[in-house]
């Protein structure tokens, strides 16, 4: 009976990871270790504010500390905006730790070991080799409001998610 019930639910995830996120679409919850090693569950953080979830490369490369102080910079601007933010990466919890006191990173850093949340979002791989750098606009309510991906413009990340924050107010 267990075979056929983890059977289904490896039918159930292929469905759900072979369709593509859109604007309009739920936000798939999903529960993952943050840089303290604190379990971050995304309906958890829904319930009292927007998320703006981004997926990032890796940690200390020049493009994501780049976006990482971006995002640092206009921190206070985001929750002015009631919005969380949330870096995630498949990097380890110490590495995220690292990265987080290095620059000074005063929101959330999820650890993706295993490249499953990165998966049911979506999160397309630049040039075939590098993980994807993609930015989700999330209101409260759990509806995906924006979507923007792009390797290399990546102060547009941050850009692109206050004017949709600023649109839903």
């Amino acid at each position: 009976m267990r075979e056929i019930l983890d059977r289904e639910s490896n039918i159930k995830m292929k469905k759900l990871l072979s369709k593509t996120l859109s604007i309009g679409n739920f936000a798939p919850d999903f529960v993952l270790r943050d840089q303290h090693h604190t379990l971050v569950r995304l309906s958890d953080i829904l319930k009292s504010s927007d998320v703006v979830l981004y997926f990032y490369p890796k940690d200390d490369m020049p493009g994501c500390t780049t976006e990482a102080k971006c995002f640092r910079d206009n921190y206070e601007l985001f929750l002015s905006m009631n919005a969380e933010v949330i870096g995630i990466s498949s990097d380890s919890m110490a590495s995220h730790i690292r990265f987080a006191d290095k620059h000074k990173l005063p929101y959330i850093l999820l650890s993706d070991m295993t490249g499953k949340v990165r998966e049911l979002y979506g999160v397309k791989k630049t040039l075939f080799l590098f993980p994807g750098r993609t930015t989700f606009v999330i209101e409260k309510h759990g509806l995906i409001r924006h979507i923007f991906s792009s390797h290399f413009q990546v102060s547009r990340h941050i850009d692109e998610a206050l004017e949709v924050l600023k649109g839903l107010r």
